[in-house]
């Protein structure tokens, strides 16, 4: 990693935690919150100290609360917040989209490896991550072939993706009113108004809160399978939709109040709100996705 990716990464997933609290709410403790941020204890109290000089967190008497909600705007940019494979990722996507890559590009290994700056050995253990997902094809001179995101591939996607997501709504239905999940929700919630409201300058930030918010529906029913595929998912809408760069704003803005109307079904528990948002959803997302391949 990069220096202080570690502590960004903890700094952004404070910020989420804080947004799941209420003003004066007192903070976990710092081994509460190690075990919560995955970090250590010395990051811990460096991100505490971030958050205290931005004012968002106050000591007193030995406590340390809320005293005001962060804004969306102080989270840490996430290409600042990424392990080495995640960069590879990122590096490789937007390498794609920039030379307006097809079906049949050829990708060398050595090339990219210098390109991203990195191990090749690092860019070949991506590249076999996600060959088995039919996105690319190893070659017998040891290249490798993009097979492109064919209208097949994003519907056979789709097939799944509906079957593992609506479950996943439908399960909003039975949780209690005591469940963390709920905070987690009006914590999306806001940050969902806030792109909302700046929708004009931030509209290229949807990508990222579109792919959390569909991780916080799949993490309501825990599987290992599902969440592996949350990175597929993630890779192809995060980065094909920037293909068509046509009416993206407006794309987005439904997107959003689409979002929003399935957190109000969520909330309301009642299924057949969910399955009528959540269909919903997923059919205009199908449908971006399609017009962006042709």
């Amino acid at each position: 990693m990069r220096p202080d990716t570690t502590f960004k990464r903890a700094f952004n997933d404070m910020i989420d935690i804080i947004r799941t609290l209420d003003l004066g709410e007192e903070l976990p403790s710092e081994n509460a919150l190690r075990a919560q941020l995955g970090v250590s204890r010395t990051t811990v109290r460096k991100v505490l100290a971030g958050m205290s000089a931005r004012g968002i967190i106050i000591s007193e008497a030995h406590r340390r609360i809320i005293g005001e909600q962060p804004l969306q705007a102080e989270r840490y940019p996430k290409e600042e917040t990424l392990a080495i494979s995640e960069q590879v990722e990122t590096s490789f996507m937007e390498w794609m989209l920039r030379d307006n890559a097809c079906p049949g590009t050829e990708i060398n290994e050595a090339e990219l490896a210098r390109k991203f700056g990195v191990a090749t050995t690092i860019v070949r253990e991506f590249l076999n991550r996600f060959q088995k997902y039919g996105l690319i094809e190893k070659r017998q001179n040891a290249g490798w072939i993009f097979k492109g995101f064919t209208a097949n591939f994003a519907l056979e996607l789709f097939e799944i993706r509906e079957m593992f997501e609506m479950r996943s709504a439908r399960l909003f239905a039975t949780l209690p009113d005591s469940s963390p999940v709920w905070k987690q929700v009006r914590a999306i919630r806001a940050a969902h108004l806030e792109l909302l409201a700046d929708i004009d300058a931030r509209f290229q930030d949807f990508s990222e809160l579109d792919s959390r918010f569909h991780r916080l529906i799949a993490a309501v029913s825990p599987n290992r399978f599902i969440e592996g595929f949350q990175d597929v998912i993630a890779m192809v809408f995060h980065y094909h939709y920037q293909w068509n760069k046509r009416d993206e704003r407006t794309r987005n803005e439904i997107a959003i109040r689409e979002h929003l109307a399935l957190i109000d079904a969520l909330e309301s528990r009642n299924i057949a709100l969910i399955d009528r948002a959540c269909r919903s959803h997923l059919t205009s997302a199908r449908e971006t996705l399609l017009r962006s391949i042709v």
